[in-house]
């Protein structure tokens, strides 16, 4: 499981590098590149952790995930309409916070704090590049990424738990004797 961790952290690596060696996106067709590859990971991201944990089946993770999303999305949209400000590209008064990174960092915070951060190095890099990606289409203000980064990031604190497969096993008896207690531990 390290080795496809690691193979992670590595493809998301040379993935920020090639953005990275592009430019700053002053062509068109490279901001609009951009943001679809942002809209793609701002849904591919929470569907990819749920399918890991489903994968493991760990279905009380695949819960938490839920739980964290639904809030994430939920208090960003409810705050974007309560909060009145403008999109850098005129469009609406819905900037402020950022759901898509509210959704991208929830399921990156979910990863690292329910898998450790193998798991969550990487994909706190792809929320990162779909937070650039929502700044680059000039539809958030950077403050409105930090806002929603924070939000996602605090679902999960509040909802998520370490997945831990140790279980403690007591049997009575010890060495064939009906006598004591054997306790069996995995991990």
């Amino acid at each position: 499981m390290q080795n496809i961790a690691t193979r992670g952290l590595q493809c998301c690596a040379a993935g920020l590098v090639f953005f990275a060696t592009l430019g700053s996106g002053s062509t068109p067709a490279f901001a609009d590149k951009i943001q679809t590859a942002g809209e793609i990971l701002r849904i591919a991201l929470p569907v990819a952790a749920g399918a890991y944990s489903l994968y493991l089946q760990d279905y009380d993770g695949t819960l938490q995930l839920v739980v964290s999303e639904v809030i994430s999305e939920g208090l960003s949209f409810g705050l974007s309409h309560v909060i009145r400000e403008q999109r850098p590209n005129g469009a609406d008064f819905h900037s402020f916070p950022s759901d898509s990174a509210a959704v991208a960092f929830s399921a990156a915070s979910y990863l690292q704090i329910r898998y450790g951060w193998a798991y969550g190095l990487p994909a706190y890099a792809l929320a990162a590049f779909v937070g650039y990606s929502r700044v680059e289409a000039r539809e958030h203000h950077w403050q409105d990424v930090v806002a929603g980064a924070v939000i996602g990031w605090g679902a999960s604190e509040l909802t998520t738990v370490r997945y831990n497969q140790f279980a403690i096993t007591a049997y009575p008896g010890a060495q064939g004797s009906p006598l004591g207690l054997t306790l069996a531990a995995r991990w």
